[in-house]
Parts: C-alpha cells; structure tokens; sequence
C-alpha cells in the first residue's frame, strides 16, 4: 500500500474504549478517550488486501480483523518448509500477521497478531503502553517491553511492563513503579499485574532497533531477564555473535558458488549430450522429443523442480495451434520443453540461425527464425509463419520479444496474433514462473529455484470473430493479444509494464 502523493500523513483518532473491548474503530475528537493510528494508504495497482475474521470472512470497514493481501510482492513461501508454507497463506491470500481495519479503502494497522495482549476481556497494543511508560521519569526512553504472560493458575494472561532505569536507590525504583502503575492506569482503566525493571541494556531489541517483545518474555518467565553475565561470558557471547553470521555469510556464499559450479558443469555435460543427439537423430519429432527429454534430465541433475498447472487446457496432440507465453529467462524454452508433452516450434530472433550452438541445435528440432528489425524480410517472415500454421504446425511465441532482469510483464508484440487471425488457430496463453529467479537477464550465475508452468484454456480467433460482428485480421489480433496479455498476467503474480516502450523499439 501507499498514500497519496502530496498529501500530509492521515491519522485516525478513535474511542479507546469501544476499540479494546469490541475491535471497533469508532472516530471520537476527545483526546482523554482516543487511540490514534496512522493510514499506510491504498493498495498499489496488481495488489489487493482485506481484513477478515477468525474464520477467514471479510470484514466490513472500520472492524478490526486479521490482515491478508495478494500481489506481485507476496512471497512463495518459506524454503523447504512446506508446513509453515501452508500456515502462511489463506487460499491465494498470504496471511501477514498484522491486526488492521480498513476506512475508505485506506489500511490502518493496529498492531501484530503476536503481540496483542488480551487482558481483562480486552485487547492491550503494547506500542501505545510502552511509548507511555518511557515518559516517566526514571525510565529509559525506547527501552520498554510490554507483553502478556500466561498465568497457569488462571489461564488469563498477566500484564507485564519490563522497563530500563539507571536507578539504583531503592526508594527512587519504588516511585518509578508506582509512577508506572499510574500512568498505565490512567491510559487502560487497568493497572499492571507486574513491573519489573532492569538494568540499562536488558530489553532485548532487533538490529533496527524494535522491541523483541516475545525474546524479552521467553527471558522473563525463564527467570533471567536483566541478570547480569560475568565478564567472561559477555565478552564470549560477543565474539560468537560477531562469528556467528560470518560463519553463516560464509556458508551461504560456499554452497551459492557450489551449485553455479555444478548447474554449469551439467549444462556442458547434458547439453553436450543433448546437442550431439539432436544433430545425429533422423526425423524431426524423434529430435524434438530427445531435446524435451535432455531438458528434464537437466532440470532433475540441478534441482529444479518443475510444474505443470492446467494440462486439460492443451489441445489435442494433433490440433494445431499457437502458443503464447512470457519471456523471463534463457531458461524459459528448456522449461516448456520439459514440461509441455507436445510437438511444437519455437518462433525465434533470426540471429540465433547464425550461431553454431544454439542456431544448429534449433533449427535441427524445426524451429523458425524471423527477422525483428528489417521491415521487407519481416512481412516475408510473417507469411511463411502463416503457411507453416496452415500446413499444420504448431508454434511457441513469447511476443514479449525480449526480455529482462527486471520483473513485471513487457508489451507483447502481434506476430503471433495474426498469424493466429489469419490461420483461424486457437491460441493458447502460457504462464513462466521461476525461471527469472533461477537465472535472470545481466548474469550468469544460476541459483536453485522451482519453476511452474501454466496452461490457460484456449481461446479461438472464431469466438472474437462473432464478439466484434465482421471484423478485420488486425482487430482479432489485437484482442487475441489483449485477452492473452491479460490471462498471462493474471497467472504470473508480477507488475504490468504496459505503458513502457519495448526495450526492441527504444532508440
């Protein structure tokens, strides 16, 4: 989400009270009574959040709930956890572990689902106690834990404030904690069922400095939360703190530079297999099939799995048709043909024809080169690929034409679909995931990765036909395209760059 450009920070002022108890947020203008929380705006185009209840119902607006979203920013997931995976996420929407209610369509988070202390029959926000509390005097600003701690003898939780002080008279801590009894009570209706406070330098805190409320509790009901270390052990925690990450930089680098090494080593060892087989093979189908088959031996040799979602949506082995997919990475053909079990031909840049590798290993599984530049030799492109439709042959475009490190979908290009209006082929929109993440555009360094590759039900230049009443060849491409754009996009979870220039018609 984000706010208005140009407009000053919107802050929302409601009735403390109604809030706490029932997750209302009822405006009041009485400062005695209110809580105040800041909007962080709407929701960025391609995204999408709702607040919902315990069991996953929407929420009207200005009611407290459980924050989900979805958009090209959600994560996949936690790595090689699919337990946690599967907790994180609600159907398509990620859960993110924030408490928010909505007001005119703008997002106010109240707070995290962890902390949130319930406490008399109401919910407690610790960052509204603790910025309170680390006004009295006596206590360290910004140096306050509040949190809930389970009281097996009631089985409510008990309201804890861990405060720092350089206080060392007993009489002075006396009356800061009765100082902080009162402020919280005057704040809440309710007093702290314990104050405790500690030397400067307990509460424990994250790299950017937030509370670690619930390290700060797991220390407090083990007892030891403000005991001070010997020496020895503060200077030891320090150096296996230092060392720690480095160990664990180092490692990571290690195993990184491991499998670049090894990804590299079985793309020689399986590609030089794959070409020499595709080069000695008879007939076009029996090379087309060893390629598909080198490319998931490969894919199995690096680690990386792969997907297919919507097999039912392909055609027939023997309708012709035209694909159409996005264009993220050089790995984006090796992914189709491992995954897709049909015989088609890829649509490439003529200036692979003239490269001994890749030229000779494409043009032996009958791919057809096109010229994207000279206008004359373009047209003549566009009609052969025409007669090879009608004679049959299916063909694999990414009209993106190109493609970059940058994530988001490019403007697609309407070779492919004219050359479906004309031949009356159905096209066929095809969804890429992974394979920018696994190699991207600008390196060579190959990381482990999935890839899922989606199929989206066909759709037949015909039915446009009868949509438009009598339309041109040009207009059915354009809404083939637009239609197919639209499925890729829908499927592939990143932004759209519509409105941006081709990187093939930028001077």
């Amino acid at each position: 989400t984000f706010p208005t450009l140009g407009r000053p920070p919107r802050i929302d002022s409601i009735d403390r009270e109604i809030f706490c108890r029932h997750g209302q947020a009822v405006p009041t203008q009485d400062p005695a009574k209110a809580i105040k929380f800041a909007s962080c705006g709407r929701p960025l185009p391609g995204h999408a959040v709702r607040v919902v209840d315990e069991l996953g119902r929407e929420l009207p607006e200005r009611v407290e709930g459980r924050l989900e979203f979805h958009g090209p920013s959600s994560t996949s997931g936690y790595y090689r956890n699919p337990k946690a995976t599967a907790a994180l996420f609600d159907g398509d929407w990620l859960i993110s572990g924030d408490r928010a209610y909505l007001a005119e369509g703008e997002v106010y988070l109240t707070g995290r689902e962890k902390d949130i202390i319930i406490h008399a029959g109401r919910n407690l926000y610790p960052q509204e106690i603790e910025e309170a509390v680390g006004q009295v005097p006596g206590v360290r600003a910004g140096c306050v834990a509040v949190f809930g701690s389970q009281d097996p003898k009631t089985g409510t939780e008990r309201l804890i404030v861990v405060a720092e002080t350089r206080e060392i008279d007993p009489k002075a801590k006396e009356r800061v904690i009765q100082t902080i009894h009162e402020t919280v009570f005057s704040l809440i209706g309710s007093a702290p069922d314990e104050v405790q406070l500690i030397p400067p330098g307990s509460v424990l805190k994250t790299s950017s400095g937030k509370i670690r409320r619930s390290g700060c509790k797991e220390l407090y009901e083990r007892g030891v939360l403000g005991r001070p270390l010997p020496l020895w052990r503060q200077i030891l925690h320090l150096l296996l703190a230092g060392l720690r990450p480095q160990l664990k930089r180092s490692k990571n680098v290690i195993s990184s530079w491991a499998f670049a090494a090894w990804a590299w080593g079985m793309v020689f060892l399986i590609g030089a297999l794959g070409w020499c087989g595709v080069l000695l093979l008879p007939g076009g189908e029996r090379r087309f099939r060893y390629a598909a088959w080198a490319s998931r031996l490969l894919s199995k040799a690096c680690g990386i799995r792969l997907r297919l979602e919507g097999l039912q949506h392909l055609p027939p082995p023997e309708q012709a048709c035209i694909y159409v997919s996005n264009h993220a990475s050089y790995l984006d053909g090796a992914a189709v043909l491992a995954t897709i079990p049909r015989h088609f031909h890829f649509v490439a840049k003529r200036e692979f024809r003239s490269q001994f590798v890749a030229g000779t290993f494409l043009k032996r599984i009958g791919c057809e080169f096109v010229e994207r530049f000279a206008e004359e030799q373009s047209i003549q492109d566009a009609k052969r690929l025409v007669e090879a439709a009608r004679s049959g042959r299916s063909l694999w475009f990414f009209p993106e034409g190109t493609f970059t490190s940058r994530p988001g979908l490019l403007p697609f290009h309407l070779g492919a679909f004219l050359t479906a209006a004309e031949t009356g082929l159905p096209v066929v929109p095809v969804t890429i995931r992974g394979t920018r993440s696994i190699l991207r555009a600008g390196t060579w360094f190959p990381r482990p990765g999935a890839i899922s590759v989606v199929v989206s039900p066909p759709v037949a230049p015909q039915e446009i036909a009868q949509e438009l009443r009598n339309p041109t060849s040009f207009q059915i491409a354009v809404r083939l395209r637009d239609l197919s754009r639209q499925t890729i996009l829908k499927h592939l979870n990143e932004p759209d760059l519509a409105q941006e220039i081709s990187p093939l018609l930028r001077p």
